[in-house]
């Protein structure tokens, strides 16, 4: 136990001795050791078939690095750690160095693992892997530290803008490493700025970008971020509010009538305004001419009793705040109050219109052309002309029907009876023969003689002329 115990510390005692005193040329750089042992140091090395392999470290400051040495095929020879000032952290499992956030994490015959806790840009270099052969072996691993921004803030030259202006923002990312790149976004869109880039410490950066915005009344609350893209953090962001003052919006609304305006009706309309700062004056006037005097103002209502005609007209209501003035108008025309004609009352007609709706230049809203009432009553009275003129035809025509008399029967009304009739009618054929008028019919001829007469009846046809 006790040779096996001097041995030890012969050893620490000869790795104390190598990382303390250089190798002759008098270099104090980390590559004259293993020049003077006739190698060219790499990540990894080997002597005899042993071989040593480390990795390097990227860490985020106040975070654990872990520095690992192994060793392929080792044969029980020393592995050794140093910091980048060639100090001895480890040699094999004993910590010659006095800095407590170094610590073991494993050792064995092929590895030691080393951690290094609450890393600070002081720690960053190149640190040493050493296995002692014949001739020793070493390789380089590098710590390298990221700095995310210690502070990401918004600034603008003003407060509050005014609608139509341009102001300018500034978003600073302070003492980052490496430096940051920062995104702008309105709402959903992104923005572009001028990035500028500068050293606020030995290593560190302070990144600025500017960005030149048109603000509209659209804009007053909408939220402006500014991002960071920085491989130390993620999801670092700040925004700001916009503020915007505008002048104010009117818009005038009716509340009664539902529709035209007529003789003898009430108006009321209603102003309604929009504007940052709040408007702080609005009033009613009716352009060219004043206000009628059974007119009512109330805040932001309007109300007109009883309208006639010579309360048309333009109103106006108007708005003012410390960004400026604006107003909204109403044509006011008023129409002659409905009229109706009593319904038929012996025919019935039921009528369907299509109603014809146009647009009154002056009130400024659509009306019916003609009242459906006035419309249902000349109808009717249209229809029932047409039945009464029908029934007067029929009759007329039903009474004066054609009667047609042959000159057969001349003479008949003085006879005083039917057989002096006739002879009175045959007597008649021969004293005007150019009057004789002849009716033929397709029936055969039938001669009857007469009992009271020596003739037949009827009278045989005249021959037929052409």
């Amino acid at each position: 136990m006790a040779s096996s115990s001097c041995a030890g510390l012969s050893l620490l005692l000869l790795g104390c001795a190598l990382a303390a005193s250089p190798p002759q040329g008098g270099s104090n750089s980390p590559q004259a050791w293993p020049e003077a042992a006739g190698h060219q140091p790499d990540k990894s090395s080997s002597a005899e078939g042993r071989k040593l392999i480390t990795e390097d470290v990227t860490v985020v400051e106040g975070e654990v690095a872990t520095i690992s040495c192994r060793v392929k095929n080792n044969d029980d020879s020393v592995i050794q750690l140093m910091n980048p000032n060639r100090q001895t952290i480890f040699f094999r499992d004993s910590r010659p160095l006095k800095d407590t956030r170094f610590q073991l994490v494993n050792f064995s015959n092929s590895e030691l693992r080393v951690s290094l806790s609450n890393v600070s840009l002081s720690d960053e270099g190149q640190y040493v892997c050493m296995l002692y052969t014949d001739p020793p072996q070493e390789v380089y691993t590098n710590i390298t530290v990221l700095v995310p921004p210690h502070s990401l803030t918004i600034e603008t030259e003003k407060e509050t803008a005014m609608e139509g202006e341009e102001i300018e923002l500034n978003c600073t990312a302070m003492s980052s490493k490496p430096a940051a790149t920062i995104r702008w976004f309105k709402g959903s869109k992104e923005l572009h700025g001028q990035l500028e880039v500068e050293h606020s410490e030995a290593v560190l950066f302070m990144v600025t970008s500017r960005i030149m915005l048109k603000v509209g009344r659209e804009d007053d609350g909408v939220p402006v971020v500014c991002s960071v893209d920085h491989p130390a953090v993620k999801d670092l962001e700040t925004q700001r509010y916009l503020d915007v003052q505008y002048k104010p919006e009117v818009l005038i609304s009716v509340n009664y009538p539902q529709g035209i305006t007529r003789e003898g009706e009430p108006l009321e309309l209603t102003c309604t305004v929009l504007g940052k700062p709040k408007p702080d004056h609005i009033n009613w006037i009716r352009v060219d001419d004043d206000l009628p005097a059974h007119a009512i103002v109330s805040g932001i209502k309007l109300l007109i009793n009883n309208l006639n005609k010579t309360d048309n007209g333009t109103y106006r209501c108007g708005a003012s705040n410390a960004v400026g003035d604006s107003h909204a108008d109403y044509k006011l025309y008023v129409y002659d109050p409905p009229t109706t004609l009593p319904p038929p009352t012996t025919t019935t007609t039921t009528t369907t219109t299509i109603p014809i709706i146009i647009t009154d230049s002056q009130a400024g809203e659509e009306v019916p052309s003609v009242d459906h009432a006035v419309i249902g009553g000349v109808v009717a009275v249209v229809v029932f002309a047409m039945l009464c003129l029908l029934i007067i035809l029929g009759r007329y025509f039903a009474r004066h029907k054609g009667t047609y008399f042959t000159h057969e029967a001349k003479g008949a009304d003085d006879a005083a009876d039917a057989d002096t009739a006739i002879i009175n009618a045959e007597g008649g054929q021969s004293n005007s023969e150019e009057k004789k008028e002849y009716f033929y019919l397709n029936t055969p001829w039938v001669p009857t003689r007469c009992p009271t007469a020596d003739s037949y009846w009827p009278p045989a046809p005249p021959p037929f002329r052409g």
